[in-house]
């Protein structure tokens, strides 16, 4: 099972308090919630499709280019659901295919993941518009960061699983997840098909066959993300625009 955050203590219990974090009954308080995304970002109509199926109950499957804010909006759309207590936990999944080079880093594996963590780290401080939000989210255990090494065995209930850049998971890992989802779960898997770190064609024909899975199921609802939803920043942009033209995708 994943494991259980340790509890706060008292004197943590009295800072979050102080700083309007938790209530007199160390719950969250409506003081730490997430920013208007509607009103300080400027949101592209694929992004509010997915909301859209969001609410209407849907798994989603978010495919496209780099900087079109799929993990943004699916993190969004997570912990939205958790601050209305729809679900109890937002689990970031990715795969275990990048720590394979990381056994030259000092610390054990958590420490040397944390590098893959504080993506997620820096999308909860910026979706709460302070700086330690993720680690307070973690710390009252609404979120939690796993690779698919970690997930046999578990059952998945209550919860959000944001399973990101699927491109780099192998079929066993992506049929690994899928079947460890339990009761009261919502999927979300975003990544960019055509950008990918497995080595052998096996690896990347299983990931065709998942997502061939996946769209006969209605439960899930498919989003293409192109360059006309790049959000990140204008270089971004542009340089993703001039690599498809020479045949770069």
């Amino acid at each position: 099972m994943p494991r259980q955050q340790p509890r706060l203590s008292k004197r943590q219990k009295r800072l979050l308090r102080e700083e309007g974090v938790i209530d007199g009954k160390n719950r969250v308080s409506a003081k730490f919630n997430l920013v208007n995304i509607h009103q300080k970002f400027s949101l592209t109509k694929s992004q509010l499709d997915v909301i859209q199926a969001f609410e209407d109950d849907k798994h989603l499957v978010l495919h496209g280019v780099a900087g079109t804010g799929k993990t943004f909006i699916s993190a969004y759309l997570a912990l939205r659901s958790i601050q209305e207590e729809e679900y109890q936990k937002l689990f970031f999944l990715r795969s275990a295919v990048p720590t394979r080079d990381m056994g030259f880093l000092p610390g054990n594996w958590r420490q040397k993941a944390q590098v893959y963590e504080d993506p997620y780290r820096q999308i909860c401080n910026e979706l709460y518009g302070r700086g330690d939000a993720y680690d307070i989210l973690k710390q009252k255990n609404y979120v939690e960061f796993l690779t698919t090494s970690f997930v046999r065995g578990t059952t998945f209930r209550d919860c959000v699983l944001l399973i990101d850049e699927i491109n780099n998971m192998s079929f066993h890992e992506l049929d690994s997840l899928i079947t460890r989802v339990g009761p009261n779960c919502r999927v979300i898997f975003c990544g960019d098909y055509r950008q990918s770190d497995l080595k052998t064609n096996e690896e990347r024909s299983g990931l065709k066959q998942f997502i061939k899975i996946l769209n006969t199921i209605r439960s899930f609802t498919h989003f293409e993300f192109g360059i006309d939803d790049i959000v990140r920043s204008g270089i971004v942009k542009e340089y993703i625009i001039e690599k498809s033209k020479i045949g770069y995708v």
